[in-house]
């Protein structure tokens, strides 16, 4: 199953271009789920049907829904407040009624993380697996920062109840009266594993193969900017993006002068996407009006997503022979020094690009080294390596 993402800044387009994505895709033949969770029905107004939480064809090949985020909300919070019904008994709770709970922020982008989940537990033959999601994401940087919460939420459970304590919970009444001390209950760490569980999927449905990110952006200053910012942020977390979708350009010809300083800026950002590593730019036209209805969306020209783009994460590359270091590399396209913060914490790297941040585990050999150095160069990241005598295998 072959997943697209789409965000890009707010205003830029990314409704209409993911409800075009998703028709192009479903004309190729392709059994194609267009998603949103957007509490407003702008995805069915842009393609001209009414949209609910159950799946509706809005073309020949393309179902679309709109995630009812706080029906879900709802009955997981009352789902966990049954599962805590003796804690809060105890304490003299009043158990909260389904009617007086509603929306928290973020509710819209973690039924769309429950609703990914869900798609990709689906066994290969399932007819209600498509072989097409497209995702209507919320605007950037949101958007990019809920594409990394599932790995932080496990680094975070894995730091506070680390599983291998659990290996000790036959030992825990005879502990907590040695030590005269309060210990984790079981239940508590049968509900950690069961949150990484649920993470652990959601993640995989981000991080897996067929996933990438489709960012829409208008072609100017505000919007290189934006892109600039998304390119980074997605390439810290190791997530694939394709061809920007260059939305809202003005034709060179029979616009008036009017329109000079504007098709300039547009021709200026245009050449510079066009050398992006995702590939060219795809020109998606200004029609003149806001495009509403499935003639408006095949008007656009947008086309079906080529092959998934590879992701590329750090990588190690052994100079010891030549310079006596280990150089660990993650491309930041868009990345400035300014903003670029690097710590080494244990055996993991911290590295921040602007409002993002990733931590990352160091392999095995560079464990044992301690850092020589770091470079910013051509949008890549390049830390340097050098083995710890104390720590490095004689002879090595």
């Amino acid at each position: 199953m072959r997943t697209v993402l789409v965000t890009g800044p707010g205003g830029a387009g990314r409704t209409i271009l993911a409800a075009a994505t998703a028709r192009a895709a479903a004309r190729t033949g392709t059994r194609v789920l267009l998603l949103t969770a957007d509490p407003g029905d702008r995805l069915g107004t842009a393609l001209g049907t009414p949209l609910g939480p159950a799946p509706v064809e809005a073309a020949p090949g393309l179902h679309a829904l709109r995630l009812d985020a706080a029906d879900r909300l709802r009955a997981d919070l009352l789902a966990l407040q049954e599962r805590a019904a003796t804690a809060l008994d105890a304490l003299g709770a009043t158990p909260l009624a389904a009617d007086e709970l509603t929306p928290l922020p973020g509710a819209e982008e973690l039924a769309l993380l429950r609703a990914l989940r869900e798609l990709a537990a689906l066994p290969d033959g399932d007819p209600a697996r498509p072989g097409l999601v497209v995702v209507d994401l919320p605007a950037a940087p949101p958007a990019l920062a809920l594409l990394s919460l599932p790995g932080e939420l496990r680094r975070y459970l894995a730091r506070l109840l680390p599983a291998e304590r659990q290996a000790a919970r036959a030992l825990r009444p005879l502990l907590g009266r040695l030590a005269g001390l309060p210990l984790p209950g079981e239940g508590l760490y049968a509900a950690a594993a069961r949150w990484d569980t649920e993470l652990a999927a959601a993640q995989a449905a981000l991080t897996r193969p067929g996933t990438s990110v489709t960012l829409v952006a208008e072609p100017g200053p505000a919007g290189a900017d934006a892109l600039r910012e998304a390119r980074t942020a997605l390439a810290l977390h190791a997530l694939p993006a394709g061809p920007v979708l260059a939305n809202r350009v003005l034709p060179a010809e029979g616009a008036g002068a009017w329109a000079a300083p504007l098709l300039a800026q547009q021709a200026k950002t245009l050449d510079a996407w066009d050398q992006d590593p995702g590939g060219p730019a795809v020109r998606v036209p200004h029609l003149g009006h806001d495009p509403r209805g499935p003639e408006d969306l095949d008007a656009l020209g947008v086309p079906a997503p080529g092959p998934v783009p590879a992701a590329a994460g750090p990588r190690v590359e052994d100079r010891l022979a030549e310079d006596g270091v280990l150089l660990w590399r993650l491309e930041l396209p868009g990345a400035t020094r300014d903003q670029l913060d690097l710590v080494r914490r244990s055996d993991e790297l911290v590295v921040t690009a602007g409002p993002f941040r990733r931590i990352l585990p160091l392999p095995a050999a560079l464990r044992r080294c301690t850092v020589a150095g770091a470079a910013l160069r051509d949008g890549a990241l390049t830390v340097r390596f050098a083995p710890d005598p104390a720590q490095w295998p004689q002879g090595r």
